[in-house]
């Protein structure tokens, strides 16, 4: 773990700052809409849904989650191949990083990781489930290393008071990474941190065991495993590689989730705290805040210093808030469980949440950069090749631009806020009946986390609505 902060300074200053490039996350438009009857609305939806939610038994949410749809058995034979052909993917990406174009919007790397990877694997595992834990480029590698080296059985025990911590300082690298450096997009800059990231995490998983450290140390597949979470699909392990597929309600696995440490709790606060940010940190009110004039952004290099600042106090204050709101809830319901345990269960009910601003901060970047991703990857080293017959597709960024467009995609992500945040308190007010006997106790416990949501609510819809630059 003492490694890991210093390995990310070196990735992500090892390089000279230049000319901040085009980030992946900017917004198309800006959205000049009736939102107050949206910021409204959404309150009054979450609320009423709180509300709701107070009358209705305990044993029914109970038996919802319990319900399955059995499918059909999935065998895991062929993962380590998958993960293998994965790692020589990603190879050629950060081949196509150093040698190939130095165009982002031209080059497959910075589109893979900042518009595929972070954007829509992150929306698919929320659907789908865990697609990461096949395609992940570690898996196969570790398992052929062990094979040939004979460490399957000799990796070093992660100790359980760790927790959480690798992965807390790897995604705040990561995100430090994305949003605060000045050149994140930068094809040659990508492909090193890239590179150095996948080797230390390899050799971690070498000492530490790959399963351990995947779910503890690796922020990638942390995260992409707790956002499964709520997938509507479930693999449920089973004898001889073979695992049986169910269909379940969204946010069903997360009924019987075990509470997690506060590292873990962090560790979600921290990934929406992030999307939260970014979203912040391009508003007309946070610039004037700090006292630069939104009509002459001065670029990200200017602004290092800032934005590293909020992002720690974004992160800061959002942790401080749901700690407390857990806090006062038990000191409502007048229960006897410590408040970190209490925090640490209820803390799941975020990844609706953090899955619900991810789309709705990302959707007119996977719209527009997923065209400029199709014909990357046809001509990844620029050789003029044509792979999958996309190289000479017509991209159209205007797609998000205009009215119409404008009121689709507001709707889309207005609508997937409200619906996140009243998922969250179905959630919280399912894992509240764990932790409280009395149906009125759990209610009472969930009142200032229903409050907070509420409040993150309208703070969601402010930032979709605010003008904003850079």
């Amino acid at each position: 773990m003492k490694v890991a902060a210093p390995l990310f300074a070196f990735v992500v200053l090892g390089a000279a700052t230049g000319n901040a490039l085009a980030h992946a996350s900017d917004r198309g438009h800006v959205l000049l809409l009736p939102t107050g009857y949206y910021l409204t609305g959404g309150a009054i939806a979450v609320a009423a849904s709180f509300l709701a939610l107070t009358v209705v038994p305990p044993t029914l949410l109970d038996r919802l989650a319990s319900q399955r749809l059995h499918l059909f058995r999935v065998g895991t034979g062929l993962r380590p191949l998958v993960s293998l052909a994965s790692f020589l993917f990603l190879a050629v990406l950060v081949a196509g990083g150093f040698l190939g174009s130095r165009d982002p919007l031209s080059n497959p790397l910075p589109l893979t990781i900042w518009t595929l990877l972070w954007v829509g694997l992150t929306l698919v595992q929320g659907l789908i489930g865990n697609i990461w834990a096949w395609i992940n480029p570690w898996h196969g590698p570790v398992r052929l290393a062990e094979t040939i080296l004979g460490a399957g059985t000799r990796s070093t025990r992660l100790p359980a008071a760790i927790g959480y911590w690798p992965a807390v300082l790897l995604f705040f690298g990561f995100a430090w990474f994305e949003l605060i450096y000045p050149a994140p997009d930068d094809p040659a800059r990508l492909a090193l941190a890239v590179a150095i990231y996948w080797a230390f995490n390899f050799l971690c998983m070498l000492i530490f065991g790959y399963d351990t450290w995947s779910r503890r140390g690796e922020c990638l597949s942390v995260f992409f495993g707790m956002i499964a979470r709520l997938s509507i699909f479930e693999l449920a392990a089973s004898p001889a590689d073979h695992h049986r597929l169910s269909l379940c309600w969204p946010g069903a696995k997360l009924h019987e989730a075990v509470p997690l440490p506060l590292s873990g709790v962090l560790f979600l606060l921290l990934a929406l705290a992030s999307v939260s940010f970014d979203g912040l940190s391009k508003t007309f009110f946070w610039l004037g805040l700090n006292g630069i004039n939104p009509l002459e952004f001065p670029g990200r290099s200017a602004l290092i210093g800032i934005g590293t600042t909020g992002l720690l106090l974004t992160f800061a204050v959002l942790a401080a808030v749901f700690l407390l709101a857990v806090f006062a809830g038990e000191r409502l319901a007048g229960g006897a469980n410590g408040f970190l345990a209490s925090a640490g269960l209820l803390v799941w009910s975020i990844v609706p949440i953090a899955l619900a601003y991810h789309f709705s901060h990302y959707l007119t970047a996977l719209v527009v950069n997923g065209q400029y991703a199709a014909v990357a990857l046809s001509d990844p080293l620029s050789l003029g090749w044509n792979l999958f017959g996309t190289a000479h597709m017509q991209v159209t960024p205007g797609i998000v631009a205009g009215a119409g467009s404008a009121k689709v995609l507001w709707n889309l992500q207005a609508g997937a806020i409200i619906v996140g945040h009243v998922l969250a308190v179905l959630i919280a007010h399912m894992l509240a009946a764990r932790l409280h006997a009395s149906p009125k106790s759990a209610a009472l416990s969930q009142a200032p986390l229903a409050f907070l949501m509420v409040a993150y609510t309208v703070f969601g819809l402010w930032l979709l609505s605010t003008p904003t630059a850079g």
